[in-house]
C-alpha cells in the first residue's frame, strides 16, 4: 500500500510522535495550522469518515479519547480546541487514511 500515514505508522517515514498505542498513532502536523496542531491515525487503513463502519465504533470513541487526553497534556484542554475529520478532496482531505485533527493553542477563526 502506497499511503504516507501507513509508512509513518510503520516507522518508514519519521515523525514527531506524540501518542502510540495498539489502535491509533498521534504525531505532529508538517504544516501546522496552530500552535498546537497533531494528528490521531488509526493504525487501520480507513480511506475516509465515510468507510468507518459500526464495527469501528469502539475505535471511533477511543480516537476521541485519545485526543482528550493529548488536549490535556498539551495545556489546551481548558482553554479550548477544535477536532476536525476532513472527508473527501472538497473538504480538503489529502491524505486518504481517516485522520482527526487537533488544533489549539491560540484562539481560532469562527467558522460559524
Amino acid at each position: 500500500m502506497d499511503c504516507i500515514f501507513c509508512k509513518i505508522i510503520e516507522g518508514e517515514i519519521p515523525s514527531k510522535a506524540v501518542y502510540n498505542d495498539e489502535l491509533v498513532f498521534a504525531f505532529y502536523d508538517v504544516s501546522p495550522k496552530a500552535p498546537v496542531h497533531i494528528l490521531i491515525v488509526p493504525k487501520k487503513h480507513i480511506v475516509s469518515v465515510n468507510d468507518f463502519t459500526v464495527d469501528d465504533n469502539a475505535l471511533l470513541a477511543h480516537i476521541f479519547d485519545v485526543a482528550k487526553q493529548i488536549a490535556k497534556r498539551k495545556g489546551i484542554s481548558e482553554s479550548g480546541y477544535r477536532l476536525i475529520f476532513n472527508t473527501g478532496k472538497d473538504a480538503g482531505q489529502t491524505v486518504f487514511h481517516a485522520h482527526l485533527h487537533i488544533l489549539g493553542g491560540d484562539t481560532l477563526c469562527d467558522l460559524g
